[in-house]
């Protein structure tokens, strides 16, 4: 939702709830057309080559290309929110709406294979995580909207969202060459650091009230 949120922030506002609902709906029926070719993606674990003594198979591929795509669109979006109106208003100018789509499907490629390969190991039945994709999908398409907004409306939580973006690049990176990093300390950072700026946000408000 972060990930959406930022990239359509690019396009014009009519037509980003259009691309926000059009990425959703690529992004469900992408996870399901994975979940129906399961053997194809059991077989992504399976090394192709090696390199300096470490095999890589095609999940590690796609991880840290993922990764890497990852951290190449945080920091360029890191950049341009520095850089200020100008820069921005420049880079809002080079998207469109296919190119917005197009790499929401990218990314939403690298986080659902991932994820259904976990889900592979946890049940048996396609139904199931079918059903799983479509709830998932469906709170997204809930919350994407407002969280999107408080985003777009607040600097300091994009840019905090942003930094995230950059860890989340980061473990992918790691995943792909088998250094497995608890999700758990991860996820506490981040909560963490969510829960101290909307203290933040919570305090400037206060202040503004008191000289008004």
């Amino acid at each position: 939702i972060i990930f959406i949120s930022i990239l359509v922030d690019k396009l014009p506002l009519e037509k980003r709830e259009i691309a926000r609902r059009i990425g959703l709906f690529m992004a469900m029926f992408m996870r399901i057309g994975l979940l129906l070719v399961l053997s194809w993606i059991v077989g992504l674990v399976e090394p192709m080559f090696s390199v300096l003594g470490h095999d890589v198979s095609g999940r590690d591929a796609i991880l840290i290309l993922g990764g890497l795509f990852l951290l190449w669109k945080s920091t360029t979006e890191i950049h341009q929110t520095l850089e200020g109106a100008d820069e921005q208003h420049a880079s809002a100018s080079r998207h469109t709406l296919f190119s917005v789509i197009f790499q929401i499907m990218l990314i939403d490629l690298v986080f659902s294979l991932d994820s259904i390969i976990t889900a592979v190991g946890m049940v048996d039945q396609v139904e199931i995580m079918i059903a799983a994709v479509l709830t998932s999908v469906g709170l997204m398409m809930v919350f994407a909207r407002g969280i999107g907004e408080f985003v777009s409306n607040h600097p300091t939580i994009k840019m905090l969202a942003l930094s995230f973006l950059v860890v989340v690049g980061i473990v992918l990176i790691a995943e792909g060459f088998e250094h497995h990093i608890p999700k758990g300390y991860i996820y506490f950072a981040m909560a963490f650091s969510v829960c101290v700026e909307m203290l933040n946000i919570r305090l400037r408000k206060r202040a503004k009230q008191v000289v008004s």
